[in-house]
């Protein structure tokens, strides 16, 4: 074992404090990362929160890790030590049941192991996440980086960008598709990049005119304001596909009108209350409604060697650990364009 530094939620109502703790020492098949930079998600201020309810404590959130290579198991052949390597939202799964062997570690049929608050099945107690100096995880579970991104950028790509990407992908987005986004964050504006650069006719949805501009700038090739009724029926029946990435209550059967006949709406937004779905929306025209969870480590690498050909990353602002919590209060005002980023460099001062 070797002594991390990080930082933690000692409780649902604590503000996140330097906390000391323990990593394993890499095993055969474990790969050590020193981390350089790791994003901030919604899902880390839900969870030390205890939004969700299921928070263990102490709580060390990050699933957004990008570092290098500090050492790497006798069995490991993919990396080597100065690798730039990153960690995404789990360390682990089953790997036997069906969805594992399919490379759909992220619907395991026993539940994939979070990189944060998940159990851990080989130190003991429960996984501590990437606002910390290092971490050590198994090669399986441990993605490549193009070293011709920007590294601080590329964090939000292991998860706002395969959290998009994922859906794209299995619902063909492309050439020749007509693809709405809904919501303009972090999710949002990778699923309008993404989108673009896979070569389909992207409108972006949002209820800002503040963000029409920016929409365009980021590859939308139309912004529509969802609070007008006139612009919202100019698209009725007309999308391949509809991405929501709106983590807030709103308005389902709006954005379900606008899909065409066998057509799909993916929520991957996940607001606090349930969502309401009139049986009509999806009746006319045999819609489908969906929803989609992160993506399989294959497809995971798959979403970084496409972004680094296509030179895609976040817009991102970088932080020091030591305002974490100023960062939390201006997430939940929407006071980011469009992901926080922590420079772990930072944590030497605490």
């Amino acid at each position: 074992m070797f002594t991390c530094t990080g930082y933690a939620a000692a409780g649902a109502d604590t503000a996140l404090a330097p906390f000391t703790f323990q990593r394993r020492d890499p095993g055969p098949t474990d790969v050590a990362i020193d981390i350089l930079y790791c994003g901030v998600c919604h899902s880390d201020l839900h969870t030390v929160r205890g939004e969700w309810g299921n928070t263990l404590y102490p709580s060390v959130p990050g699933h957004e890790i990008v570092g290098r290579v500090t050492a790497v198991g006798s069995a490991v052949t993919r990396f080597r030590v100065g690798d730039v390597a990153a960690v995404g939202c789990m360390v682990d799964s089953c790997r036997t049941c069906p969805s594992c062997r399919e490379g759909l570690e992220q619907y395991c049929d026993n539940g994939f192991v979070g990189t944060y608050n998940g159990p851990d099945r080989k130190s003991g107690g429960h996984t501590f996440g990437g606002y910390a100096d290092a971490i050590v995880v198994d090669h399986d579970f441990v993605l490549k980086v193009p070293e011709t991104l920007d590294l601080a950028a590329a964090a939000p790509l292991l998860c706002a960008g395969i959290t998009t990407w994922s859906p794209l992908r299995h619902w063909k987005a492309g050439p020749g598709k007509k693809v709405g986004i809904v919501g303009l964050g972090g999710l949002g504006h990778m699923g309008v990049k993404l989108a673009h650069a896979l070569g389909a006719h992207v409108v972006l949805f949002t209820t800002s005119k503040s963000k029409v501009a920016d929409g365009k700038r980021l590859g939308a090739d139309e912004v529509v304001l969802s609070t007008d009724p006139e612009a919202m029926k100019a698209h009725a029946e007309s999308f391949d596909l509809i991405v929501d990435a709106v983590a807030a209550d709103h308005d389902i059967d709006a954005y379900l009108g606008l899909v065409k006949r066998d057509g799909t709406l993916v929520q991957v937004g996940a607001p606090e209350k349930p969502l309401s779905v009139g049986a009509f929306s999806v009746i006319w025209k045999r819609r489908s409604f969906a929803g989609s969870l992160i993506g399989g480590i294959a497809e995971t690498q798959e979403m970084l060697d496409f972004c680094g050909t296509h030179g895609i990353t976040s817009d991102i602002e970088i932080i020091p650990i030591q305002r974490i919590e100023e960062a939390y209060a201006r997430m939940l005002k929407s006071d980011v364009k469009y992901r926080f980023v922590i420079d772990m460099a930072s944590l030497k001062a605490a």
